[in-house]
């Protein structure tokens, strides 16, 4: 998983194509002299950038409506990384039209910089693409709920959900329903719940008071997996496709919606929910 200290590469490279927007702005509208202020430019292009990230959120929202509005706090929770990135440049560039509809001058400098950013956005992951290499599946001996000895490969073969998991991590025991929910909804996709660090005896007695039903629970006491993956916390979530080689990762808590784009994101349509099927 790539990262810089604890912000993932593409929170850095989202707030590196917004400085970078911001100055551009302000050095388009400099050139330009006393036609606009500096200042006033790096304003407007803060202020559409705000909303270009509301609008970015809400239209992801729209999308996977259902599953948030079945439970509305979780629309708040931005931490799941849930944004429809084309709707909020178009919204940028909207709001930066409407705020200079009378200023020309002002309107150039704005766009500048957001298209700047937008470009910087784009090539900079394309660059992170190429160089990065997709760890496999690690190789690791775990144990069942029962202290059977279980190893990790033994998913491989189809889709595999990692995560990692505590019983006294807060947004872990807040995304324990949306496993469940997705181990009944995607069948075709191993979901295995490794538990970090703990006892079968701590693991099934928070299972059994939340009244969880979950199947592949498996015990890693040491927590070599967080060591082999590279996990810098908990939750974290790993996406391995058939072959055993990571597709994506998420570090914090995941809501439904998020897991579903993950899905159709990163899997075949087999892996698509029993709901679309029926």
């Amino acid at each position: 998983m790539m990262s810089i200290g604890p912000f993932s590469i593409k929170v850095v490279g989202v707030g590196a194509a917004i400085l970078l927007a911001w100055l551009v702005t302000r050095a388009v509208a400099r050139r330009m002299g006393d036609d606009v202020s500096p200042k006033l430019a790096g304003a407007v292009l803060f202020d559409a950038v705000f909303w270009g990230l509301i609008a970015a959120r809400l239209g992801y929202v729209a999308f996977w409506w259902e599953d948030y509005f079945a439970k509305p706090m979780s629309i708040i929770a931005i931490g799941d990384g849930g944004f429809t990135w084309w709707v909020g440049v178009l919204f940028a560039l909207a709001f930066i039209g409407w705020r200079a509809r009378n200023m020309r001058m002002l309107r150039r400098a704005a766009l500048a910089g957001v298209l700047t950013g937008v470009a910087a956005w784009f090539l900079t992951g394309r660059v992170v693409g190429l160089l990065h290499h997709s760890p496999p599946m690690p190789d690791l001996q775990l144990a069942t709920l029962e202290e059977e000895p279980v190893s990790l490969l033994s998913y491989q073969g189809r889709p595999t959900v990692v995560n990692l998991w505590a019983t006294w991590c807060p947004p872990c025991r807040r995304e324990m329903p949306v496993f469940e929910q997705a181990q009944s909804e995607f069948p075709d996709v191993n979901i295995v719940m490794v538990n970090q660090g703990e006892s079968a005896e701590q693991a099934q007695a928070f299972l059994t008071g939340q009244g969880l039903t979950l199947s592949n629970v498996l015990l890693d006491p040491f927590s070599r997996a967080m060591n082999a993956t590279g996990a810098r916390a908990l939750p974290t979530t790993l996406f391995f496709d058939a072959e055993g080689e990571l597709v994506n990762s998420h570090m914090g808590e995941l809501t439904m919606a998020s897991f579903k784009s993950n899905m159709a994101r990163h899997f075949s349509q087999s892996a698509q929910p029993l709901s679309d099927e029926e």
